[in-house]
C-alpha cells in the first residue's frame, strides 16, 4: 500500500485517493491500527498462523491503490511488486470438424497453413504487490490456471511471450523456484502418511537444518490449527484403498505443505476448491496473513463468496484467454455502470460478473465488445491518474529487507549480495536423502503387502525350482538339467523386478511437485530410492538362493553358495535398476509391463542359452553383449562347472542322447574298445570324457571369467540408475510447451 500525504508521526487520517473516495473504510483503518509498521521486524508465518481467532472477524473492505493497467513506474512503499507485460501463449490443435469452413470455429483459434492455434492467453497485464492478493477469476476454460502457469515459470520460455518482472528487474526461473511456491490444483499426497507427518516431512525439507526440531513442530502445529486441521492431524491422508481424511482436509493439507517455508511470492491454483464456505473464508484468511507478512499471493478462483471478496485486493477476470476486467472489487460496480450494465444492489459483483461474461460468451459477437471496452476503460484511467506505481527499493535490497524480517526461511544470511546467499536447497544432499529415505520407508511399512507378495512370488519360484530340479547328478541329462535350471532363474530374477514400475509411477507428480520448487534434489531422490532398495534384495535374494541352492544340488560347498548368492543379488540389483529406469521413460503402468516383459525375453533369448555366443549372427552379436540375462547365466555356469576334478560324461555316458544309448551295455563297451584302437588311446566305461571346462567351451563362455560377470551387472545397475537420474533431470520439468 502506499500513504499519500502526512508523516507517519501525524495523527491518522482518513487516506482518499485521487477521485476523492476512501481508500480504506473506518473498519480497515482500524484494522491497519492492529498491525502498525515496525522499522526491522515483521511477524514471521509461525506467529500469524497463531492467532487463528482472527479469522473469524467479520470481513474487512480491502482495497489496493488503483494506478493503472499494466506495469508502474511511481515509487511505492512495498518493497516487493510482480509486473507482467503481454504475456501471450498459444498451442497447436489438431484440426478438428469444428474448424471446417461450413462448421465455423472458436474465435481464440486461428488457423495457418491448415493447422489450428488456439490462443490460451491474449497479452494480459497486471501488476501484484507485497501485501496484497491477486484473484483470477473466470468460467472454466477461460485461462485462470495458464496465467498462474505463465506467472510460476510453468511454461517453457519459448512458448511464452512477454515480461515478468519483479521490482524492475526481469525474474529468472532459478531464483523464482527459490523465492516462490506453488500449490497445485491437485492433490498431490502420500496416502499412508498421517497429516502432521505429512507437514513434517515438509518441513524436513523446505525448512533448514539450522532450525531446531523443535521450531520445526511449532510451525507444523501452527500451520495444523490454522487450517483446522487438528482433529485429522493423527488421520492417514488416504487413497481409494484406505480410508483416510475428507477432500476438503486433504486441500487443506496440500496448501500447508507448500506454504510451511514462508515464501516471497505465492501461486495458487484454485485454493478453495473442495472446501465448504466458512473453510475457504479461514484460507483466504490465512494467505491475507501471508501476504501481510511480506508475500505476493497470486491464486486463481472460480467463485468467491461476498466474504472472500472482501479479503481480495486485485482481480483479473479472464474470457477465452483475454483480460475483460483488471482493477480492485470496488472498482467493478462503476465499471460495469460504464458498460451498460450496472451491478443491482445485494447482489455478490463477481457472481454478477461472472455471470453476464457467460452470457456475453454465448452470444455471436462473445466477449470482445466488453474486452475494448476493458482496453479504454484502462486508457482512460491511466490518463486520469498520469502516473503509476514501482517498488522504490531494488530487487537486492528487497530480499535483503525481507531476510532480515524472518521471510523465506530457507538458511540464508543478510550479506551484501543477498540474491546470492539465498541457498537453491535448504538443506544438503544428505540430509535430503535422509528425509526422503525414511518417508519411503515409513510408506512401506504401512504398505507390508508389497513387499510380502514379491517375496511370496520369489519364494513360491524358489520351491517350483527346487522340487522340480532335486538333487541332480553329474550325468549329461544332469548337465542339460542344470542348464535350464540356471536359465529360468537367472530371467526369474529379473521378470519379478516388474512390481518396480508403478512404485515411480505413483509418486511421479509428487516428485515434479516437489523438484519444482527445489524441495530437494533430483540426485538426492536416485541416490535415497537406491539405497533404501538394497535391504529387500537382500532379502529377496538369500530367500531364493537358500531355497535352491543345495535342494538342486549345485556345487561349490558355502564358498559356491556365497557367489550364487551375490550373483542373484546383483541380478536383482541389475533388474530393478533397469526397470526403474523404464519407469521415468514410459508414464503409463500398463505400458510399462508390456516394454519390460518384451525386453527381458529378449535378453533371455541372446543370453546363450538358447544359442551359444559362437552360434549367434554377427548382426544379432551386439545384442547378446548388452544382454542383462547374459552375465549373472555365465556367472552360475561358470561357478558350477569351472571345477577340473569334475567330470560330466564318462565313457559309455557319451552314448546317452542318441539312438546308440538304447543299446545293451556290452555292446557300448565293445564300441569304445573299437573307438580306442582308432585314437589311439584306452576309453573305458569310466574314462572321464568331458569335464566342465569342456561344457563352457561348448557353451561359448570363455571370454569374460565369473567374478568379472559379477562386477558387470553391477555396474549395469549403476549405469540404469544414472540413466534414470537424467530422465527425472530432462523428463520430470513440469512444464507446459
Amino acid at each position: 500500500m502506499s500513504f499519500v500525504g502526512g508523516s507517519m508521526n501525524s495523527p491518522a487520517k482518513p487516506v482518499t485517493r485521487d477521485d476523492g473516495h476512501p481508500l480504506f473504510t473506518n473498519s480497515k483503518q482500524t484494522e491497519l491500527q492492529k498491525y502498525p509498521k515496525k522499522p526491522t521486524v515483521s511477524p514471521t508465518l509461525a506467529e500469524l498462523l497463531m492467532h487463528v481467532d482472527d479469522a473469524q472477524n467479520s470481513p474487512v473492505d480491502h482495497r489496493a491503490v488503483e494506478i493503472g493497467y499494466g506495469c508502474s513506474s511511481l515509487p511505492s512503499s512495498n518493497p516487493f511488486f510482480l509486473c507482467f507485460n503481454n504475456l501471450t501463449y498459444s498451442i497447436k490443435v489438431r484440426k478438428k470438424l469444428g474448424s471446417l469452413p461450413f462448421c465455423g470455429k472458436n474465435s481464440d483459434e486461428t488457423e495457418s497453413n491448415g493447422i489450428n492455434t488456439k490462443i490460451l492467453l491474449n497479452e494480459i497485464s497486471g501488476e501484484a504487490h507485497e501485501g496484497e492478493i491477486m484473484a483470477v477469476l473466470g468460467a472454466s476454460g477461460s485461462g485462470k490456471s495458464t496465467l498462474i502457469d505463465a506467472l510460476a515459470n510453468r511454461i517453457a520460455k519459448d512458448s511464452l511471450k512477454g515480461t515478468l518482472t519483479l521490482n524492475g528487474e526481469v525474474l529468472e526461473s532459478k531464483l523464482l523456484r527459490v523465492i516462490s511456491a506453488y500449490v497445485m490444483q491437485d492433490d498431490l499426497l502420500f496416502p499412508m502418511l498421517t497429516v502432521e507427518e505429512t507437514l513434517m516431512f515438509s518441513a524436513e525439507f523446505r525448512l533448514p537444518r539450522s532450525l531446531s526440531k523443535s521450531k520445526k513442530k511449532a510451525r507444523v502445529q501452527a500451520l495444523i490449527d490454522q487450517l483446522g486441521l487438528r482433529s485429522a492431524a493423527k488421520t492417514v491422508i488416504g487413497d481409494e484403498g484406505h480410508r483416510g481424511v475428507s477432500g476438503g482436509e486433504r486441500r487443506r493439507v496440500s496448501i500447508g505443505i507448500d506454504i510451511i517455508h514462508d515464501p516471497i511470492v505465492l501461486f495458487l491454483d484454485e485454493p478453495t476448491s473442495g472446501l465448504d464456505s466458512t473453510s475457504a473464508f479461514m484460507v483466504v484468511k490465512v494467505l491475507q496473513r501471508i501476504a501481510q507478512s511480506g508475500s505476493i499471493v497470486i491464486m486463481s478462483i472460480h467463485q468467491p463468496s461476498y466474504r472472500i471478496l472482501s479479503l481480495l485486493d486485485r482481480l483479473i477476470f479472464l474470457s477465452h484467454g483475454n483480460t475483460v476486467f483488471a482493477g480492485s472489487p470496488g472498482m467493478l460496480p462503476s465499471f460495469f455502470a460504464e458498460f451498460g450494465h450496472p451491478i443491482p444492489e445485494n447482489e455478490n459483483k463477481t457472481e454478477f460478473a461472472l455471470d453476464l461474461i457467460r452470457e456475453l460468451e454465448e452470444t455471436p459477437g462473445g466477449t470482445k465488445s466488453l474486452v475494448e471496452f476493458n482496453k479504454s476503460w484502462q486508457a482512460r484511467k491511466n490518463q486520469r491518474n498520469g502516473y503509476s506505481m514501482r517498488s522504490n527499493l531494488s530487487l537486492k535490497d528487497a530480499i535483503s529487507a525481507s531476510i532480515s524480517k524472518g521471510k523465506l526461511v530457507s538458511g540464508a544470511t543478510n550479506d551484501s549480495n543477498p540474491t546470492a546467499s539465498v541457498p537453491t536447497f535448504a538443506n544438503p544432499l544428505w540430509i535430503e536423502m535422509m528425509v526422503i529415505a525414511k518417508r519411503s520407508m515409513m510408506n512401506s511399512r504401512r504398505m507390508p503387502e508389497l513387499f510380502g507378495i514379491r517375496l511370496g512370488a520369489v519364494v513360491i519360484t524358489g520351491i517350483i525350482l527346487a522340487t522340480m530340479f532335486w538333487k541332480l547328478d553329474n550325468s549329461p541329462k544332469g548337465v542339460q538339467e542344470r542348464l535350464g535350471f540356471f536359465a529360468f532363474a537367472m530371467s526369474t530374477t529379473f521378470y519379478t523386478c516388474a512390481e518396480a514400475i508403478p512404485v515411480f509411477l505413483q509418486e511421479r507428480y509428487i516428485f515434479m511437485r516437489e523438484t519444482a520448487y527445489n524441495a530437494y534434489r533430483r540426485s538426492s531422490y536416485v541416490l535415497a530410492h537406491s539405497l533404501i532398495s538394497i535391504p529387500s534384495l537382500v532379502i529377496l535374494s538369500m530367500a531364493f538362493a537358500a531355497i535352491t541352492f543345495w535342494a538342486v544340488g549345485l556345487a561349490g560347498g558355502l564358498s559356491g553358495f556365497f557367489f550364487f548368492f551375490l550373483t542373484i543379488f546383483a541380478s536383482f540389483w541389475a533388474g530393478s535398476s533397469f526397470v526403474t529406469f523404464l519407469s521415468g521413460i514410459v508414464s503409463h503402468v500398463m505400458l510399462g509391463f508390456t516394454v519390460v516383459v518384451a525386453v527381458l525375453a529378449y535378453f533371455l533369448l541372446f543370453s546363450g542359452f538358447f544359442i551359444s555366443r559362437n552360434r549367434i549372427p554377427l548382426y544379432w552379436i551386439w545384442f547378446h553383449y548388452i544382454s542383462l540375462v547374459k552375465y549373472p547365466y555365465e556367472a552360475v555356469l561358470q561357478n558350477e562347472f569351472d571345477d577340473p576334478t569334475k567330470c560330466f560324461v564318462r565313457g559309455v555316458q557319451i552314448f546317452d542322447n542318441t539312438p546308440l544309448g538304447e543299446v545293451p551295455l556290452s555292446v557300448k563297451l565293445k564300441l569304445l574298445q573299437s573307438m580306442s584302437g582308432v585314437l589311439g588311446a584306452n576309453i573305458t566305461g569310466s574314462t572321464c570324457v568331458t569335464t566342465g571346462k569342456d561344457l563352457l567351451v561348448q557353451q561359448g563362455i570363455t571370454d569374460i571369467n565369473k567374478w568379472n560377470c559379477l562386477w558387470i551387472i553391477i555396474a549395469w545397475g549403476f549405469f540404469f540408475r544414472i540413466l534414470f537420474y537424467f530422465t527425472l533431470l530432462l523428463g520430470s520439468k513440469n512444464k507446459r510447451k
